[in-house]
């Protein structure tokens, strides 16, 4: 792929403290706005050095040898670049530059970099990231190191490779052979695009392989539990304490809005007197490290009460007692078995009932909604909370009985 722009530039390198006498000549490389620099082991009196012409003044004979010596440089740049272009390879500063100095530009694998990234991220989990984050990032590697040792039988590939062909096939892969849903393939194929951005921008990659791919996300349609079916999982008896601690939990989010993560690291001294006197959640989403304030409904009041002697909880300063991921998900499945909802229950259907049927189908604004769940901005609720059809019902029969009125 040929360079949208190249330059050449020598010019006088003066050390510091310079005070006078000769100094180093160097050639400056310049491909699509990134330079590479080199010493062209000769060096040129200032007073001697016109750099208007990048060249030696005079007619003496050290002056013309100087002269004709960056002239040869030149010719060698464009015959590097030549060879460059000849071999199918990216025409970077980078390159040029190791081609006149006779270094062998160092493959970069695409696993190498992006076990790179992942170990940079863990370090800063628990300050920029969370552990979710990360293993997020773990998982998409470990598809991009099984797609690449399946469709090149390798254990590693020239980041230099990358082009679009290996897009459109990774994406064909993760939904053919790892069997992942659209949406899920274009989260694993932006993971990996922000590893081969930062490429692109240092100069080691000529183009973006995503160049022409659609990373388009399909919408999902949303489910929500409706008010009947909240009142069917309040109101049933639990055949064991374990159950009705774990339903107590999931209802708590469904009226507070607050995700697996967040609910299970909800301290009780994130509990406190609001501006209307009464007890409000302020706390932060461990996703985005957005600041959420919601006011505790009676419901989640109530709740909060029943487990306030609980050992965890007095013992963790936790508000609930809250178990694992995988516990809460298994024993959610017996709950809805067992108050016949075919609806597959996870908290973050709970979530998005708090979004619709418990706040927006009961008049609360969606700006309000959007700051309670913590979003960055109204797009991203918007998505949570469509327009539901009883909201859809009461508004045509406000708009009948003004038409009758007429």
């Amino acid at each position: 792929m040929l360079e949208k722009s190249f330059g050449l530039l020598f010019y006088l390198k003066r050390p510091k403290k310079y005070i006078k006498g000769p100094v180093p000549i160097y050639l400056r490389i310049t491909v699509d706005g990134i330079p590479k620099e080199l010493s062209i082991k000769r060096e040129c009196d200032p007073v001697l050095w016109n750099s208007e012409t990048q060249r030696a003044k005079g007619t003496k004979e050290a002056a013309k040898s100087l002269n004709a010596f960056m002239q040869t440089m030149e010719v060698q740049v464009h015959d590097a670049r030549r060879r460059l272009i000849e071999g199918g390879k990216p025409i970077t500063a980078q390159a040029l530059k190791d081609q006149l100095t006779g270094r062998e530009e160092r493959k970069v694998g695409i696993l190498e970099v992006f076990a790179h990234h992942n170990e940079q991220l863990a370090a800063l989990v628990g300050k920029e990231f969370a552990e979710g984050t990360l293993q997020r990032y773990k998982t998409s590697l470990e598809h991009t190191k099984a797609f690449i040792k399946w469709k090149y039988n390798s254990s590693d590939l020239d980041i230099k490779k990358l082009d679009y062909e290996f897009i459109a096939d990774y994406e064909f892969w993760l939904k053919s052979v790892r069997s992942c849903a659209h949406n899920t393939t274009m989260k694993y194929l932006s993971n990996f695009r922000k590893i081969v951005n930062k490429y692109i921008r240092n100069g080691s990659l000529a183009h973006d392989p995503f160049t022409g791919f659609k990373m388009t996300k399909r919408e999902v349609e949303r489910t929500a539990l409706t008010e009947e079916e909240l009142q069917r999982i309040a109101q049933k008896p639990m055949s064991t304490p374990r159950l009705a601690q774990v339903r107590d939990i999931f209802l708590f989010c469904c009226y507070s809005g607050l995700a697996y993560v967040d609910i299970k690291k909800l301290k009780r001294s994130e509990i406190a007197v609001g501006v209307d006197g009464g007890q409000w959640i302020f706390t932060s989403r461990q996703k985005t490290d957005i600041p959420s304030r919601i006011p505790l409904l009676p419901v989640t009041l109530d709740i909060m009460e029943r487990y306030k002697e609980h050992p965890q909880c007095c013992n963790e300063d936790r508000v609930l007692p809250v178990l694992s991921n995988q516990k809460m998900n298994a024993y959610l499945k017996e709950i809805a078995d067992l108050c016949g909802i075919t609806k597959n229950l996870t908290f973050h259907l709970a979530r998005h009932t708090f979004a619709t049927t418990v706040t927006l189908s009961n008049g609360v604004p969606i700006e309000t909604v959007s700051k309670m769940l913590g979003h960055r901005n109204l797009k991203t609720t918007q998505i949570y909370a469509k327009v539901l059809d009883r909201k859809v019902s009461q508004d045509m029969n406000a708009l009948k009985s003004r038409l009758a009125m007429k």
